[in-house]
């Protein structure tokens, strides 16, 4: 791996901070979230095409990547950050040894913008391995974690960090990790606890809150509930956040971001709209695969199987032979066997196209469900189309008839009150 010499630490007085900082890299509003083995570098130009305007790398783990030359090679090489097609970018890395996090931050500083604590991944590998929302029970840990890189990186440190039940106590470790030196400060709006099919509706009224607790001159990242394009302009109304972070929308509608986020929706909308906020399939397979060809590296070709299905997912129910192409997917697969998948795909959305019923069917309805009570709604789209996904919640689907968001909130509601109990 060839790796810039780092830059000499400025002192915490003299590097940018906060809202200069932020400033300094375009006041970005649209942002690629860091993702496991998800946001690297070929799909962080596929969503920086359509609209992104910062993205992050994929949770790194500090310790492998300072002691394992093949895990940093793998993850992280000379055409991440590069500032042809690859900035602003911030990597972000899971600890919890402060010299270990130094040490690998070190690595990166000539090649991205910021570095970033991961405080939010709520895994049981997280837990298992003492990071990540795991360390929210650590105060003083994370003070170390962050202040080590305040002081030393010649980069700002940022973090992500997930809620707690209680606003004060969520208010309280906002600020802690802010006086710790973190410039930046991304909130999901989810306790530890809301995983898997727990997961349900981010809470941006904390988000809201802190908002409007913490001093103007805090930079504030929102995260959670981004399943449409407008959704983006809602958030930001709604919190008062400075920018929105995605990450299953993202994964799943690569396109979330293409359009400005004062972007208003037609009902329905109009066709080259339609095309920009829910690429065809097989147009977007088609884009991806091509800045795979032309993007060399481990990290992305790992990637490649899950950023399939997600793209694929409505469509492979249908064309279950598709799925089993992509199932067949594994670390000896080269980009010509990817290449033969986005034919195969584009062979079958052709010929559906041949057929009238199908083309009066191409057009995105919206449902009488409501997702939440601030106004957004639910959008049918057809299957041949990328779309957001809906969790089960408790074995429910969301949506498609099944169980709406309110009841998910309602829901969440109810655990917050047991847990205060």
């Amino acid at each position: 791996m060839t790796v810039s010499m780092p830059a000499a630490a400025l002192s915490p007085a003299t590097k940018l901070s906060g809202r200069a900082f932020y400033e300094s890299i375009g006041s970005p509003k649209k942002i690629v979230a860091p993702m496991v083995d998800q946001s690297e570098l070929a799909w962080r130009k596929l969503s920086r095409r359509l609209g992104a305007e910062l993205c992050y790398t994929p949770m790194l783990h500090a310790r492998l990547f300072v002691t394992q030359e093949k895990y940093r090679n793998s993850m992280f090489d000379a055409l991440d950050g590069h500032s042809s097609n690859d900035r602003p970018l911030i990597v972000q890395f899971c600890a919890n040894e402060p010299d270990m996090l130094l040490q690998a931050a070190k690595l990166v500083e000539a090649q991205c913008d910021a570095v970033d604590l991961n405080l939010g991944c709520p895994q049981n590998i997280a837990r298992r391995g003492h990071y990540g929302s795991y360390l929210q029970d650590d105060w003083d840990l994370i003070y170390k974690l962050i202040n080590n890189l305040h002081v030393n990186l010649s980069i700002p440190v940022t973090a992500k960090i997930r809620i707690f039940p209680s606003l004060e106590k969520t208010l309280a470790y906002a600020r802690h990790v802010l006086s710790a030196g973190a410039q930046i400060l991304t909130v999901h709006g989810r306790t530890r606890e809301m995983k898997g099919q727990q997961t349900g509706l981010a809470d941006w009224k904390v988000i809201r809150y802190l908002r409007e607790q913490l001093p103007p001159e805090t930079v504030i990242f929102a995260n959670g509930n981004i399943l449409y394009h407008e959704d983006i302009n809602r958030c930001l109304e709604y919190t008062g956040a400075d920018a929105v972070m995605s990450a299953e929308g993202n994964l799943y509608n690569p396109a979330i971001f293409v359009k400005p986020i004062t972007y208003k929706e037609t009902v329905p909308p109009d066709y080259e709209s339609m095309d920009e906020l829910f690429p065809r399939v097989d147009d977007i397979l088609r884009d991806y695969i091509d800045i795979l060809q032309d993007t060399p590296g481990e990290a992305s070709q790992i990637a490649t199987k899950s950023h399939l299905f997600r793209l694929l997912r409505p469509f492979l129910s249908q064309h279950t032979d598709i799925r089993s192409q992509v199932a067949a997917i594994n670390k000896n697969s080269t980009i010509d066997d990817f290449g033969v998948i986005a034919r195969n795909v584009e062979t079958i959305v052709k010929k559906l196209f041949e057929d009238d019923e199908v083309r009066a069917k191409d057009t995105v309805r919206r449902s009488d469900q409501s997702l939440d009570q601030s106004g957004a709604e639910y959008k049918d789209i057809p299957y041949w189309r990328v779309q957001p996904y809906f969790r089960p919640v408790n074995g429910q689907i969301l949506f498609g008839g099944k169980r709406s968001l309110d009841e998910c909130k309602e829901e969440n509601e109810k655990q917050k009150e047991q847990k205060k109990e």
